[in-house]
């Protein structure tokens, strides 16, 4: 049994860093709720491709459907919430982020903290993502007495952005967006500020980036895929654009240049990781319990996790650190298969851009 297993649930450790994210989201779900006293407009969109630095632009707050669900799963109550969406009539087999969302909404929409969200002010469709958020807000338009916006982003069948698909969606931002961000705030505009705020999130993602970079370390300082989604929560969420998301990102990464001076593997919710043997590239989540994952056999056994998912929103490229991290120890090859044929084709790209051991070893021969 390594270090990290003999921990139990009761014993999760948590970083500093983490402790900062959890007080940041539950400021944004109390300022979410005391909004219809405040006057704060509220906009529901999705985490692909969101446009949180224009809605700060607006002084506009997001609400993300996605995170709601995630935050009401990590404290165990999104079984109900499923079970209510199905025992209204949708399908077992349609996405559970939808139906915990919609099963808590029909519980009084009160959200992961234990306060009532408010209802939309603006339904904001951005629209990067698999064909189930077109549906997911059709099902919000009807339960919301609420104006819509889509913006529409095309997709890149070759990896390629054209002229064409750039002023596509300009027209759309100048067009359809802004305008009806306007109306609801009632505030012009303001290019310069947009501006500013986008800078602050370059500041944030620089750390993140460097971060997850860290991986090429030996120990890892940070467990890439358990460690890693919670890293990319505030800037893939509310906090884009914000002097918080720069101070979250600059406390972690002094966290990970301090465990690196030391030589420290990662901390997991099980305890400090401190015997790495084995590294791992997972596409999309896991299908099995993270404890697999730690189990010292010849079959699975993982002390770091590097992982292929998306570290900007709407965009899909693996963390810097995968290929180079897999050369340095035992490659394990594994894939998770999930519904959409696309993630498939990620998984087997991912694999197969990692060396093979024999290649390994004549690479570092040479």
């Amino acid at each position: 049994m390594t270090n990290a297993t003999k921990k139990t649930a009761a014993d999760a450790q948590k970083d500093d860093s983490q402790l900062r994210q959890k007080r940041m989201i539950a400021e944004h779900f109390s300022r979410l709720a005391a909004a219809p006293e405040t006057g704060d407009k509220c906009v529901y969109t999705f985490v692909p491709g969101n446009l949180t630095e224009l809605l700060r632009c607006f002084d506009l707050l997001p609400v993300l459907p996605e995170i709601n669900a995630l935050q009401s799963a990590m404290r165990g109550k999104s079984k109900a919430y499923i079970a209510l969406a199905e025992k209204a009539g949708h399908s077992e087999d349609v996405c559970t982020y939808v139906k915990c969302d919609l099963g808590m909404m029909k519980s009084g929409n009160i959200g992961p903290t234990g306060e009532r969200l408010p209802d939309p002010d603006l339904l904001l469709l951005s629209y990067t993502g698999c064909f189930t958020f077109m549906k997911w807000f059709e099902i919000l338009r009807q339960e919301y007495d609420a104006p819509v916006a889509m913006l529409h982003v095309p997709y890149q069948a070759d990896g390629k952005i054209t002229d064409a698909m750039r002023k596509y969606v300009v027209d759309q931002l100048r067009e359809k967006i802004i305008p009806a961000l306007e109306r609801l705030s009632g505030r012009k505009y303001d290019e310069e500020r947009l501006r500013e705020l986008l800078a602050r999130s370059a500041r944030a993602e620089d750390d993140l980036v460097w971060v997850l970079q860290s991986a090429k370390n030996r120990p890892s300082p940070i467990d890439a895929y358990f460690g890693g989604v919670y890293y990319i929560g505030p800037i893939f969420t509310a906090f884009r654009g914000t002097e918080d998301a720069i101070d979250y990102y600059r406390a972690l990464r002094a966290e990970v240049e301090d465990r690196i001076a030391r030589r420290l593997g990662p901390v997991t919710p099980e305890g400090e990781i401190s015997d790495e043997r084995y590294r791992i590239v997972v596409e999309g989540p896991p299908t099995r319990e993270r404890s697999s994952l730690r189990r010292p056999t010849p079959r699975s056994a993982a002390s770091t996790i590097s992982a292929s998912v998306t570290t900007h929103p709407g965009r899909w490229r693996r963390w810097p650190s995968t290929a180079w991290a897999a050369t340095r120890t035992s490659t394990c090859r594994v894939g998770w298969r999930c519904c959409h044929s696309t993630c498939s084709t990620m998984t087997q790209t991912a694999c197969s851009s990692i060396p093979s051991r024999a290649a390994t070893r004549s690479a570092q021969a040479s």
